[in-house]
């Protein structure tokens, strides 16, 4: 009810919405734009505190601008355009990477900081660091293994799950944070030239080169102020091992370096060749998938086998004449929905695992039936989406629900991603996805997509919806063609505003009461 309520207030533009109120489950993995991701197109509606204690770290919060498509028009994986950052000690790496950032202006960077991956310490090495006799600036301070892991997820426009370290206590919070690829991911890092499955994941590689006076007075301040050190414990540090290792392992990799900065972010000439050659990168991988997949309606041609049809008996042609007729009061359309919707779903029912089972029935004999093998999830895609759950919830009282939020981007007319939620075990479940409608597929797509880069295998996905076009449905059955489509009946053409013809009008509208006067 909350999240029903919650899309009602997205749809009359009340965007400044906290989800607070929508604490997670225990184990469910709830996502929205992370607090390091950066999307300088929108603002957001409101910022997630920093907060260790269990019950502020469920605090979410819906962004303006959602993610975009990271994939081509047949949902197939485009790779994201990695620059890494290297430099010395408070070189003003973070600085160069964010007046990039700001000055590209693309929907979605993801802002990778090589600091989260310092191994946690034991309690010698802890005691060694409390007398600034540890030392943090060599490469087996940092869990490479899992940064090249972690960096290439996101090229492959993945999730991952990032550690939090904590620099006072030099151990990793028991909380991640939740992040994903983008259209541009920057890493940065004072070692992040310094082995090589790094340096290959890396696009374009900037080497930061800032005065050595410079950056020991950034450390003092930023060490001081920040970390609670005293300066004496500090210049003892960087006298010891911070000078040192700058020249036995960070400035050799200069050479690594397709451009050099130097001066750092004051340097605001570089900062604009180095944006200006990432968006001539960028407009090679173009993500604009909507005009795409209109352009490929193909009326005549015949469905693939994965979609699959509920017959078309006369009491399914009634209901569809009922929730069709724009006269169909809210009462009878909600009522028609729920009826045809429990048909859809027992429908999708048959195409789950069953294994053969016996039981004793109260007259003593055996009866050889069969029984549902596994878990099952059922993901609405909000808010259409969830005029399914009934239905599924009906057939099925067991099923974990999750939810995505998808919202068309009216600037570009592409689909964006501003929230989801997920059980931490979903690719071990098979998963009902559940839409009201699909048009050109391009929202599907996306939702499959999300569902992939959480290790849910195609086999293990149903689709299931109340209406298609035939130009969606061909579209995702060719791009996932071992998920099954189930529909109760396929329109044949797209208007050029997105609209299925004949069609149903604004489902979530009709089913939620939310029409325009």
């Amino acid at each position: 009810v909350v999240l029903q309520w919650a899309e009602f207030l997205i749809h009359t533009h009340t965007l400044s919405l906290s989800l607070s109120s929508l604490a997670p489950s225990e184990g469910d993995e709830v996502a929205a734009l992370p607090a390091d991701t950066t999307s300088p197109r929108g603002n957001k509606a409101s910022t997630p505190r920093k907060s260790s204690t269990p019950g502020e770290r469920r605090r979410r919060t819906i962004y303006i601008a959602g993610r975009p498509p990271w994939y081509d028009s047949h949902g197939q994986i485009a790779e994201a355009f990695v620059i890494g950052l290297a430099g010395g000690s408070a070189s003003g790496k973070t600085t160069v990477a964010r007046r990039i950032i700001e000055s590209l202006g693309v929907p979605w960077v993801s802002l990778l900081s090589m600091d989260s991956f310092y191994k946690a310490l034991t309690p010698e090495q802890n005691k060694k660091a409390a007398e600034n006799e540890y030392n943090f600036d060599r490469p087996d301070a940092f869990d490479m293994d899992l940064l090249v892991e972690t960096l290439q997820k996101l090229k492959e426009g993945k999730h991952v799950e990032i550690p939090i370290y904590d620099f006072s206590t030099h151990a990793h919070a028991k909380y991640k944070h939740t992040m994903y690829g983008a259209n541009v991911v920057v890493f940065e890092g004072i070692m992040a030239f310094c082995h090589a499955p790094l340096l290959k994941l890396m696009d374009l590689k900037i080497f930061v080169d800032t005065d050595s006076d410079i950056r020991l007075a950034r450390r003092l301040r930023r060490d001081i102020a920040e970390r609670g050190r005293d300066l004496e414990g500090v210049l003892k540090q960087y006298n010891k091992f911070v000078k040192p290792a700058f020249h036995q392992f960070i400035q050799p990799t200069m050479q690594y370096a397709d451009i050099v900065v130097p001066r750092g972010g004051q340097n605001r000439v570089a900062v604009q060749l180095i944006v200006e050659h990432v968006k001539d990168q960028l407009k090679q991988r173009g993500f604009n998938n909507r005009p795409k997949l209109l352009a490929g309606q193909r009326e005549t041609e015949a469905l693939p086998d994965s979609v699959h049809i509920l017959p078309n008996k006369p009491q399914v042609k009634a209901m569809h004449t009922v929730i069709r007729n724009k006269e169909t009061k809210r009462d009878d359309f909600v009522f028609f929905t729920n009826r045809l919707a429990c048909l859809a779903m027992e429908y999708a029912h048959s195409f789950l695992p069953f294994q053969d089972v016996a039981v004793i029935t109260p007259q003593g004999d055996e009866y050889s039936g069969k029984r549902f093998n596994g878990k099952l999830c059922g993901v609405s895609i909000m808010r259409a989406g969830e005029v399914l759950e009934p239905a599924l919830l009906s057939v099925c009282k067991e099923a974990t629900i999750g939810k995505i939020l998808i919202q068309t981007n009216e600037t570009t007319d592409e689909p964006a991603l501003h929230f989801l939620r997920l059980p931490s075990d979903i690719s071990q479940r098979h998963v009902i996805l559940m839409d009201a409608t699909i048009a050109t597929g391009a929202a599907a797509i996306m939702a499959i997509r999300i569902l992939l880069d959480h290790d849910v295998p195609q086999e293990n996905i149903i689709f299931v919806t109340m209406l298609a076009a035939r130009l969606g449905i061909q579209t995702l059955a060719y791009s996932f063609p071992h998920v099954r489509i189930i529909t109760t009946a396929v329109d044949p053409k797209v208007s050029r505003d997105y609209h299925i013809l004949p069609g149903v009008g604004n489902y979530g509208d009709r089913y939620f009461g939310t029409e325009p006067d």
